[in-house]
């Protein structure tokens, strides 16, 4: 579990909570139901009306994958391309076929086939960016909609302010009401500020991120294909590899 994602949100709800009591408010003052419904129904609402179903159900599903730790890791699959380069190397292209059985990694498991099957390796190049670029699209689409989100709430949250606002002056001659049409005009401020920067935006950048860690991994697996349809040493394949990721996660299978 991504552990980032459980304590962040919560730190900055507590946060928030925390300094209220601190400052002699009470909890209770912030919890505001007629805010929360103009901010979050108007919030969701604009962001219905600006996408469309499909996305909206792919911003579901990467909104899930925040709160879980990649399976998956760059440096995993510089090991494992050397080696099939060196069995390509030693016994041939088609040597692979029987290999990719134990491959868990689908895009990897394709490329190698497309190469076994005797695909070109443009046409492989084609096939397999086109995949990059789908994913990351659709990464793209999810985190979209979280920025909507993020953008469209502070507005409403406005919104719901002005109306509280509205709300007093229709009330000034009862005392009683003026309080509760203050406390909802600036709790949906708060609402929609707070939510914004503390939950859509953060989950948006987080996705963003999501998608820049697969793009990398498929674009190394990727490279490492090309270089061994092209029958690549596989001491140079592997420096190739390296080159994608960070000096301290860089690892040589030969000896200097």
């Amino acid at each position: 579990m991504e552990l980032t994602s459980i304590i962040g949100p919560i730190l900055s709800i507590a946060s928030i909570l925390g300094g209220q009591v601190l400052e002699g408010g009470h909890v209770s003052a912030i919890l505001q139901l007629t805010a929360a419904i103009i901010v979050f129904g108007g919030t969701f609402g604009a962001s219905i009306l600006s996408f469309n179903f499909s996305d909206l159900k792919i911003a579901g599903v990467y909104f899930l994958t925040i709160f879980s730790t990649p399976k998956e890791h760059p440096q995993d699959y510089v090991g494992i391309l050397v080696n099939f380069s060196g069995i390509a190397r030693k016994e041939g292209i088609l040597a692979l076929q029987d290999r990719t059985t134990d491959v868990k990694n689908k895009f990897l498991k394709d490329a190698i086939d497309y190469t076994v099957d005797g695909y070109e390796p443009k046409a492989v190049l084609d096939i397999m960016e086109r995949d990059i670029e789908t994913m990351e699209e659709e990464m793209m689409v999810a985190a979209k909609v979280f920025e909507s989100l993020g953008g469209y709430a502070p507005t409403v949250g406005i919104l719901g302010a002005v109306l509280g606002l509205i709300h007093v002056m229709e009330v000034m001659s009862n005392p009683a009401q003026i309080g509760e049409g203050i406390a909802v005009a600036f709790v949906a401020t708060v609402y929609g500020v707070g939510s914004a920067n503390l939950i859509f935006l953060p989950i948006s950048s987080k996705i963003k991120r999501k998608a820049k860690g697969e793009v990398l991994l498929k674009e190394l697996i990727l490279k490492g294909v090309m270089c061994i349809q092209e029958g690549l040493n596989p001491r140079i394949l592997e420096n190739q590899l390296n080159a994608f990721l960070e000096e301290k996660l860089r690892k040589s299978s030969f000896e200097s």
